[in-house]
């Protein structure tokens, strides 16, 4: 543990992740075909000083804002939507390992620049030990667990006198975990989102977390940051800033590798030997553009909101909550959107595997189908509370 602060400035992390573009960019392929980021990626980002981002400053974290977040993740997505989807993972792995108790943070954050990842799937069940649990099951989807230090895991308990199951957030080191071989997919390949599995694994109980006091109360373990408002920001509305990140830099790579295409091919079976000349053509070019500007709009206004809440400025109510669910969705499906405007015109050659536009597209149709992302659900989440209903979900 280190008791010193850091000065590291945004205008740093920005300067350093646009140092290491090239890098990921480069290794996009790779991360596809060997269904895992590269090493030498990962060490760049860690190196970066990306996952101390939320880290504690009593640990030589940063504490950074949402807003800034959000760019560098939307510069990360631009190069490798596998690897953005990671890195949103580890980032935001190491606020929630925040709201520990402050044991289980003294043991996390002792390794620099830690890698913490987790899912939010409740597969994995909680049985109550001796001063802790024993918990059980498989956690798919989990992404980062390749590369990561520690994993946080949602568990269901079982009923116990007459009181419903509760969901607790456990930490685990993940070499505790066994990680299958099982990531084969279509779409984030590079992510490496195995399955984890937990084998009569026993967790203390300071490395034990409930979900829903911790979520729709604001109730958290940690002493050291319980008057913070950094931390006493709400959870969910922040990921979802991270997320519309990730789906804006997707959208804009795709637009980028369209705008440079047109220019170097024609319209098959027509007159249209440049295809950057043809009508049709600016049409998709027009539309893509303002529907990647939405999603920067929404991106930008939902980190805006974040970063007041870390103030302590403006905290969120529950409507404000279900209406950062619903911008992720719809930013999510806007973004998708323009992705399969320009994928759709860019032609035969562009399902290359070394062509970027069929990956991009892989990728954030991928991502779209996430249950906490899903544009349906959000939409239907937000649909409800204004109609004067409850929300039907503790994730907000």
């Amino acid at each position: 543990m280190t008791t010193k602060e850091s000065t590291r400035s945004d205008q740093d992390l920005r300067e350093r992740v646009a140092a290491i573009v090239g890098l990921i960019r480069d290794n996009a392929v790779r991360a596809e075909r060997e269904r895992r980021i590269p090493d030498e990626v990962v060490e760049a980002l860690s190196s970066s000083g990306l996952h101390r981002m939320c880290v504690p400053r009593r640990y030589g974290g940063y504490q950074t804002g949402a807003t800034a977040q959000a760019e560098l993740m939307t510069m990360i997505a631009e190069a490798c939507g596998s690897t953005a989807w990671v890195e949103a993972i580890y980032i935001a792995g190491a606020r929630i390992v925040a709201l520990f108790p402050d044991e289980a943070q003294d043991e996390v954050f002792a390794t620099p620049d830690v890698r913490v990842a987790g899912v939010f799937n409740t597969t994995v069940t909680a049985t109550p030990a001796d001063d802790g649990y024993v918990i059980n099951g498989r956690s798919p989807f989990n992404t980062g667990c390749l590369h990561a230090h520690w994993d946080t895991l949602i568990t269901t308990t079982a009923p116990v006198d007459g009181r419903p199951p509760e969901l607790l957030w456990v930490l685990v080191p993940m070499s505790d975990l066994e990680i299958l071989d099982d990531w084969n997919v279509t779409g984030l390949v590079g992510t490496g989102s195995n399955t984890a599995v937990a084998h009569d694994l026993f967790v203390p109980a300071h490395r034990v977390l409930p979900v829903v006091p911790t979520l729709a109360e604001g109730r958290f373990r940690s002493e050291a940051n319980a008057h913070d408002p950094y931390y006493r920001a709400a959870l969910v509305p922040y990921l979802c800033a991270l997320t519309c990140a990730t789906f804006l830099g997707m959208a804009n790579a795709a637009l980028a590798e369209f705008t440079e295409r047109i220019h170097r091919r024609g319209i098959t079976y027509t007159d249209h030997r440049a295809q950057h000349e043809a009508p049709i053509t600016h049409f998709q070019l027009a539309e893509a553009t303002m529907k990647t500007a939405c999603a920067e709009h929404l991106t930008n206004h939902t980190a805006r909101l974040s970063e007041a809440d870390e103030s302590g400025s403006t905290p969120y109510a529950v409507r404000d909550r279900v209406r950062a669910r619903a911008t992720m969705g719809y930013v999510a499906r806007t973004a998708k959107e323009a992705v399969d405007i320009v994928s759709s015109a860019s032609g035969g050659s562009s399902l290359r595997t070394t062509a970027p536009m069929q990956r991009i597209s892989r990728d954030i149709h991928a991502l779209n189908l996430h249950a906490l992302i899903s544009p349906t659900t959000n939409l239907e989440l937000l649909g409800r509370t204004l109609a004067g209903l409850s929300p039907t979900t503790p994730f907000l």
